[in-house]
């Protein structure tokens, strides 16, 4: 069964310096249909604007994943890291016990398109880490590239729970395939472009639930530049 989450229909808060799509229940914005899928508990789509962003503030016990569409965003957390964040780069962030952290647009002339992507842990208390990885282009074009596992295979960052999380570059007519294991499901996110999920159009800013499947093909349909999807593939 697949169930398409239409990008118009998600949650929505603009803030003047920060503009938010919520495809799941988020600060004020509530929906009981949509809290969570499986382990995925938010997927943010954020556009922050110049000169602007989200001060120090603090998270515990959550996966939490940045993936930049456009811009750089400046990362600083109370373990020490200071970093920008830019696209092709994937951020991982383990709160565990507590962590402080900012996320800020210093560009003066163009907002931050980013994902921000929370996944619950598969315990809680453990101990906050980060990790920050670039998948090239290449890495994703025409292919799952696993960009997120529990394990860092393939050179993924690793994340405290039984979810593998995958990108791809889809030009027009380029096709991916995913088997998934009996009892798992996966969520199919659509950055941009569009493309085909097991036949359904989806467009940009679209999700999809997928239960009792036992394989995803994802075909892109766009001309010009490739479409750009995120698979989340889940216990």
């Amino acid at each position: 069964m697949i169930s398409i989450r239409k990008s118009q229909d998600r949650g929505h808060a603009n803030h003047g310096w920060l503009d938010s799509r919520f495809s799941f229940s988020f600060a004020d914005y509530f929906d009981p249909k949509f809290v969570h899928f499986r382990s995925l508990r938010v997927i943010n789509e954020d556009w922050v604007q110049p000169g602007s962003g989200f001060g120090m503030h603090p998270h515990r016990d959550m996966e939490i994943i940045t993936y930049v569409l456009q811009g750089a965003l400046a990362h600083k957390d109370s373990m020490g890291n200071g970093s920008s964040i830019v696209p092709g780069e994937v951020q991982r962030m383990s709160a565990g016990t507590g962590v402080m952290h900012s996320e800020y647009n210093h560009l003066t002339s163009k907002p931050v398109h980013l994902l921000q992507i929370w996944i619950l842990p598969n315990r809680e208390g453990v101990e906050p880490s980060y990790e920050q990885k670039n998948f090239s282009a290449d890495e994703k074009a025409g292919k799952l590239r696993l960009i997120a596992s529990p394990d860092g295979k393939d050179g993924s960052v690793a994340i405290h729970q039984d979810a593998r999380v995958y990108a791809t570059l889809l030009n027009n007519g380029a096709t991916v395939s995913q088997s998934l294991a009996p009892g798992r499901g996966a969520w199919i996110q659509v950055a941009r472009g569009s493309v085909e999920l097991n036949g359904l159009a989806l467009e940009q800013g679209d999700g999809a639930s997928v239960s009792d499947e036992s394989k995803i093909e994802i075909v892109g349909r766009i001309q010009g530049d490739p479409a750009e999807v995120l698979l989340f593939d889940l216990a």
